[in-house]
């Protein structure tokens, strides 16, 4: 299973920056003491009018019809559809997605297509 982090700094008026990190859990001795490690991916912008609930979510890489491409999608936001992963620079380019760079929409898009394509689960935790 993917695991992923999206850990939230403090809102810069309508923007709110984060970094998306991949997470491996290590377990050491017994199986009740781990360690958790995060290796940060890329840096994310979202909209803080339109904030994602801090909860664990499913993705699916799925074709928008939005975009006309494959992208990230995360079910089951509470009240919402349409939230994807994709490229934007600012806050405004945004009703509730989470923004990255365009070389960073092509990485995740691909990297859980493949995690999907492999029957893996994939699921990302938005942090506040």
């Amino acid at each position: 299973m993917g695991y992923y982090k999206l850990i939230r700094k403090a809102p810069e008026g309508k923007t709110v920056r984060g970094t998306l990190c991949a997470v491996e859990h290590r377990y050491s001795g017994s199986a009740a003491t781990y360690r958790e490690y995060l290796t940060p991916i890329c840096p994310t912008i979202e909209n803080a009018d339109y904030l994602i609930p801090a909860l664990i979510y499913r993705v699916s890489v799925t074709q928008s019809p939005k975009f006309r491409r494959l992208l990230p999608y995360l079910n089951q936001v509470p009240g919402r559809t349409g939230i994807r992963v994709h490229r934007g620079t600012k806050p405004e380019h945004s009703k509730g997605c989470i923004l990255v760079s365009p070389e960073n929409e092509k990485l995740l898009t691909e990297l859980w297509l493949k995690e999907q394509n492999n029957h893996d689960e994939i699921r990302i935790e938005i942090c506040a």
